[in-house]
């Protein structure tokens, strides 16, 4: 049987690093980039009788989570311990949350700017697509990381005891397109409410992706194979389509699948046996005796008041009170400095979408085209409003404009003083402007004849010819309408 003749389910566990200055259970930094081995101390070592302390924003931060998310935060909830040995998880066992987690519930927003074009109608004013639901979140602390040689390993403890939130989705999604959008979006809440960087190149999120396929909707769900700490959205949506090719493969050539965890080679694109899948009780799991259950009610209520305005609400909002396309409003909510930005220079101007153009056709091009993020973008919020009331004041042509933004851009000089500089002015005076008007209209008896006859879009032409004529100095709004005037 084809692939269209299967149906796949799939479901993320999305491994998040929190935006904490210290580890889940001690007090060691959580930097990155430092020498291996110097953010480390007993506790996240594991050596006999050091006691771990509860990193309590780490907590406030997944309730936080949970809370932007739509979900519940139970009364309370308990840490435990799960025990496998990994080379670098240096106590063999890693504290978790099994059974009473701290958040249940939720669901996650698609925004429609992650899909691919041909899927992206039927989104409302916030641009979101659909959702999907989450079983959980619950908080441990992330193991070391191990660098594998030619024939020896290391194994840097820098990053073990990394508070590591797990977000988990209910097996609701159905292509490599949708949980690659999951993953997007969910990164953009994640950076929103600052509770992470997420990024991905350096590990701050990584997921593993779990698969199963069976032929009717009718049937259970079929054997559920992991693909385990996939680190980029791209290598997820290969993953799953190679996976899903690979199961449904199988199952016509008569072999049964069972539940397995496999390794995902990007560089390959395939993957590879590892071993048999876990099961809860292969991880023994017990309360962990040197932490005592929590109430979280003492910081619901603080938690509550750190809500922050999210990106599909300030997309809406965005194209209700400025008048944005959801195409624009999309682009200038992707990320949080970008959004305030654009508010900032839109303030207290009457041309709110003009200043996206310029943000969006100018500002970010240029930054693209440098490869330059936006945290180093040269023109101020005020500088780009000080330049769009020039032009749309008519001080300036739009020429002229793009000229100044270029010097702003390299320069960061205000747009005033190079107008001045370069002797920029824009034409609006009748008697400067109507001798230019009849000298073009004699010289182009052949265009006015066109535009008598009906061919009204002919005037751009003469518009044109006009602005050539000042040296780019006229105003064209004044021009045609002072062509509209002498053709009757």
């Amino acid at each position: 049987m084809p692939v269209a003749d299967y149906i796949p389910t799939i479901g993320l566990e999305i491994h998040v690093h929190l935006k904490t200055r210290s580890k889940m259970f001690c007090a060691c930094a959580t930097s990155y980039g430092d020498d291996p081995n110097t953010r480390t101390c007993p506790t996240c070592l594991g050596l006999p009788g050091a006691l771990p302390v509860l990193n309590e924003e780490a907590i406030k931060m997944t309730i936080l989570t949970g809370q932007l998310l739509g979900a519940v935060t139970p009364e309370f909830c308990k840490w435990d311990r799960k025990n496998y040995f990994y080379a670098d998880m240096p106590k063999n066992y890693q504290i978790s949350q099994y059974d009473q987690p701290l958040v249940v519930g939720g669901r996650i927003p698609l925004y429609d700017q992650y899909f691919p074009k041909h899927q992206r109608g039927g989104a409302g004013a916030d641009g979101v697509l659909a959702t999907v639901p989450l079983t959980r979140i619950h908080l441990e602390e992330d193991a070391g990381k191990s660098t594998h040689f030619g024939t020896s390993s290391g194994l840097d403890y820098n990053r073990a005891g990394t508070p590591l939130m797990e977000i988990v989705t209910d097996p609701a999604i159905s292509t490599a397109d949708e949980a690659a959008a999951l993953l997007a979006s969910l990164r953009q809440i994640l950076v929103y409410a600052g509770v992470s960087d997420a990024d991905m190149e350096r590990g701050q999120m990584r997921c593993d992706v779990n698969v199963s396929v069976r032929k009717s909707a009718a049937e259970p769900l079929g054997a559920k194979i992991e693909l385990k700490n996939i680190n980029s959205v791209a290598a997820v949506r290969r993953a799953i389509v190679f996976e899903i090719e690979r199961q449904c493969g199988e199952l016509d050539r008569g072999l049964a699948q069972r539940q397995e965890t496999r390794r995902w080679d990007d560089e390959r694109g395939e993957s590879t046996d590892m071993r048999g899948k876990e099961d809860a009780h292969d991880y023994r799991y017990f309360p962990d005796p040197d932490l005592q259950p929590v109430c979280t009610t003492q910081w619901l209520n603080e938690v509550r008041s750190r809500l922050p305005e999210l990106p599909h609400a300030l997309r809406a909002r965005f194209g209700h009170d400025y008048g944005l396309t959801p195409y624009d409003a999309g682009v200038l909510t992707s990320e949080p400095a970008l959004a305030a930005y654009f508010e900032e220079a839109a303030a207290g101007s009457s041309k709110a979408k003009s200043v996206a153009n310029w943000i969006i056709n100018e500002l970010l091009g240029r930054l693209n085209e440098g490869q330059t993020d936006f945290s180093a973008n040269p023109v101020s919020a005020a500088a780009l409003r000080e330049l769009v009331d020039l032009v749309e004041g008519g001080g300036i042509s739009g020429a002229q404009a793009k000229e100044v933004f270029s010097e702003m851009f390299a320069t960061g000089g205000a747009p005033a003083a190079i107008v001045q500089a370069r002797g920029f002015s824009q034409v609006s005076d009748t008697g400067a402007l109507d001798g230019f008007v009849q000298q073009v209209l004699a010289a182009n008896p052949d265009l006015v004849a066109r535009i008598q006859a009906g061919e009204a879009k002919v005037v751009n032409v003469l518009v044109g010819q006009v602005m050539k004529a000042s040296g780019g100095k006229a105003n064209p709004k004044r021009v045609s309408e002072l062509l509209a005037q002498a053709l009757g």
